[in-house]
């Protein structure tokens, strides 16, 4: 019997479409198999298998250890399939290697996003996050940003891979799921203390329980795994993107009346991955792939004008055009909260429309809104040449004695 088992395992996992995507003529996601969800083949066949295997244990209990042990071999073996699966899609790819990185992994953890991730037991991650959610967004933008220039080699420029970490995420998640409910059906002894060999019976067993349970963990670990490459993959690709802001000269004395170049294909990447991921994983996941890519461009842009030598009025127009087609590629995502990403985006349009502002006017909105930017932003704005506007030589005192206060 175990001998055609395993063909059939052999076969689920070494077939050329058990981890290709399958396509979908629906953009939404289901939860249920039977509505369509998306689970990759391969391991939709394998929870079959294992299905069908652990009703054995039920049939004869007797041979139920030798029956768990078994199933636990071919888990092993198609979660190592996986494994192999997800290293080709991010080996050597600057994502990975960062959610390596015991800080940046810490933070994560802590970042208030991470809430729709399950843990080891399959609950949500509620636990462990950090009250100050704000200098934790902050610190990893800024450990993020860090990383420039980003090169485009060092992406997952291929949007099929990033498609197979989705599925292979939420087939992962569907499968530990499956092991956790297919763990409660293992037969156990009634009586143990009366009956030896019942007893015996059930000591034999609850190793293989406990391991079914460990498998469920690695499963879960792995797909987590593959959404923090996914997210960490749009922050790069975000920067890789935005790091233009710093070689483009903004001295324009013309509307450009478009977006930059870079902004443009920023956002038509959004948006077709977006759609393109949307049928393998749920909306509370698509907001964690996507909802980081905000925070980054708001860092990005502002720190973007420490670079700059000067900027014309037309090119505050254009930067502050930038920043609402990225808004509205963003709000258009529907699991993202638009009205998150419109505060942040005003706040990039916000500092930058001060450079329009007279020196004495610019004193007067520091005065009121102290805490909006760091002291840092502020000397900023004082700093770049802006033509026709006048900043006095004191500029920078008179400022460091308003924050001062």
């Amino acid at each position: 019997m175990f001998v055609d088992y395993r063909k059939g395992v052999q076969q689920a996992i070494s077939s050329p479409a058990a981890f290709r995507p399958r396509a979908h003529n629906s953009a939404s996601y289901s939860t249920l198999i039977e509505k369509g969800r998306p689970v990759l083949q391969g391991l939709l066949a394998i929870d079959f298998l294992a299905k069908e295997v652990l009703g054995w244990a039920q049939a004869v209990p007797k041979f139920a250890a030798e029956v768990v042990t078994y199933v636990q071999t071919f888990l092993e073996r198609t979660y190592e399939r996986c494994r192999t699966s997800y290293m080709e899609a991010v080996l050597e790819k600057q994502s990975y290697m960062v959610i390596g990185r015991h800080d940046i992994e810490k933070l994560m953890r802590l970042d208030p996003a991470s809430t729709c991730l399950p843990n080891a037991s399959g609950q949500l991650n509620l636990g462990n996050i950090a009250s100050d959610a704000e200098s934790i967004e902050v610190e990893l933008s800024e450990l993020l940003l860090n990383l420039r220039p980003i090169r485009q080699e060092n992406l997952i420029r291929d949007d099929n891979k990033l498609i197979l970490l989705a599925s292979l995420s939420d087939s992962l998640e569907y499968v530990a799921e499956s092991i956790e409910r297919l763990r409660e059906t293992i037969p156990k002894a009634s009586n143990p203390v009366e009956e030896s060999g019942k007893h015996r019976h059930t000591q034999a067993i609850t190793g293989p329980t406990k391991d079914l349970a460990s498998f469920a963990d690695e499963y879960r670990k792995l797909a987590v795994d593959c959404l923090k490459v996914l997210r960490v993959e749009m922050q790069l690709e975000t920067i890789f993107h935005m790091q233009e802001m710093v070689t483009r000269e903004y001295t324009d004395d013309l509307d450009a009346e478009e977006p930059d170049d870079f902004i443009i294909s920023l956002t038509a990447q959004i948006t077709r991955r977006d759609e393109e991921m949307a049928p393998f994983v749920a909306g509370l996941k698509r907001n964690y792939i996507f909802g980081g890519i905000c925070s980054i461009a708001e860092n990005a842009s502002i720190k973007a004008l420490a670079e700059m030598k000067s900027i014309s009025l037309f090119g505050v127009q254009q930067i502050c055009r930038n920043s609402i087609a990225l808004e509205q590629a963003l709000a258009a995502i529907p699991s993202i909260d638009s009205e998150t990403v419109q505060q942040r985006l005003d706040r990039v349009r916000t500092y930058y429309e001060l450079l329009n502002m007279p020196f004495e006017a610019l004193l007067a909105f520091i005065t009121e809104h102290e805490r909006l930017f760091t002291p840092a932003e502020y000397a900023n704005l004082l700093k770049v040449n802006v033509p026709g506007r006048e900043i006095p030589p004191y500029a920078q005192d008179r400022v460091a004695e308003i924050l001062s206060h």
